[in-house]
Parts: C-alpha cells; sequence; structure tokens
C-alpha cells in the first residue's frame, strides 16, 4: 500500500486533476481559433462562389438566343444596352 495520508492523496489527485484542466483550457483555446480561422474561410469561399456564379450567370445571358436564326449577333451583357 501506499505510504501517503489521504490528505496527500487527495492533494496529488487535485493537482492531476489542475494540469488535466489547463490542458483542456489550451485545447478548447486552439479549437476556438481555428473555428474562427475556417468561419473566415468559408465566408471568403462563399464571396468568391457568389462572384463566380455572377460571371457564369453574365455569360449565360450573352449566349444566343436557341430560336435566333444561325449567324445572329450575340445579345449584350446586361447592364451594357
Amino acid at each position: 500500500m501506499s505510504d501517503q495520508t489521504p490528505i496527500d492523496q487527495i492533494s496529488e489527485r487535485v493537482e492531476r486533476l489542475l494540469l488535466r484542466y489547463q490542458e483542456l483550457k489550451r485545447t478548447n483555446t486552439l479549437l476556438y481559433q481555428e473555428i474562427a480561422t475556417l468561419s473566415q474561410e468559408r465566408d471568403s469561399l462563399k464571396s468568391r462562389l457568389s462572384a463566380a456564379r455572377a460571371r457564369v450567370d453574365a455569360l449565360l445571358a450573352r449566349l444566343p438566343d436557341p430560336s435566333a436564326p444561325p449567324g445572329a449577333p450575340l445579345q449584350p451583357a446586361r447592364g451594357t444596352e
């Protein structure tokens, strides 16, 4: 058995719990930082996707009408009419 008194055992256990708490607190801080970084990246990607969609929509709007006769001029881009 151990030579430690119950108070020493409790004290040792409390020290271990405090160390574990500090480790978890550091990990939690790092995870929150990662969440912030990923949220910024997600927002940036959403913005880029929206801009790309707008460019594709503008290009699609310039395509000729499928019912128009061959050789008909392309439609002007929106906002340039």
